[in-house]
């Protein structure tokens, strides 16, 4: 029996000048992206004047302002790497580098203003007594979930590009540039050991699995752990 074999031409000088700068162009790439999960520095500001708010930013260095409503009052301001939020009397607000304008929300009856905002470089996780709300540094849009009369918060963690809460019956996680919440069903009589929010991704694990969120796909899987 011959043995199949094929002749592999040496590259002329040219090609090889070639080969080598797509080679170097592609670690440049990779050396990029290995940046774009380390913490960013703060690219915007967020500051409260007479009768707005005002985010600056060092990204696109340009200037995003909201007009107050008539006697309503900012309560308490927040920013980190490309996202901002201001939480007043009457509204929620998000912000980002570039993106030009401010998104709100107003509260629903019965919905008091939240005391605190979980933020990560580019995104932003918001809980009230009624809702979670997202919003991430790619497509500046502010996206909510109701919550159950029957479920209450619990849990939750931010990383660099993911945020999650648990409440007493799933998992609600949220990446940037993904467009909404991903849910993951949770079992009543499985307890929550830990969560754990890292660069893009984020794990839960439990006395019987481990659940992971993968950013970049917004999608859920799970391993099952030794049981006890």
């Amino acid at each position: 029996m011959h043995a199949l074999t094929r002749r592999i031409a040496r590259p002329g000088p040219k090609l090889a000048s070639l080969v080598a700068m797509c080679t170097l162009g592609q670690l440049v790439t990779g050396a990029a992206a290995a940046q774009s999960v380390s913490p960013l520095s703060a690219l915007l500001q967020v500051t409260v004047l007479d009768h707005e708010l005002l985010a600056i930013d060092s990204e696109g260095g340009g200037e995003t302002p909201e007009r107050l409503e008539l006697g309503e009052r900012v309560l308490w301001t927040d920013a980190r790497g490309r996202v901002g939020v201001a939480v007043t009397d009457r509204r929620m607000l998000a912000v980002a580098t570039t993106s030009g304008s401010w998104q709100s929300v107003r509260y629903l009856s019965g919905e008091t203003p939240p005391e605190e905002a979980l933020i990560g470089d580019s995104v932003v996780l918001v809980l009230t007594a009624k809702r979670a709300l997202g919003f991430d540094a790619e497509n500046g849009v502010l996206r909510e979930v109701r919550k159950d009369p029957q479920e209450s918060w619990g849990k939750r963690a931010v990383g660099t590009n993911v945020a999650v809460v648990l409440s007493s019956r799933r998992a609600l996680a949220l990446a940037v540039g993904t467009g909404g919440f991903f849910a993951q069903k949770l079992r009543l009589d499985e307890p929550i050991e830990s969560i754990d929010a890292f660069a893009n991704h984020l794990t839960i694990r439990t006395p019987i699995r481990l659940l992971i969120f993968r950013g970049p796909t917004a999608s859920w899987s799970e391993r099952r752990t030794r049981l006890r």
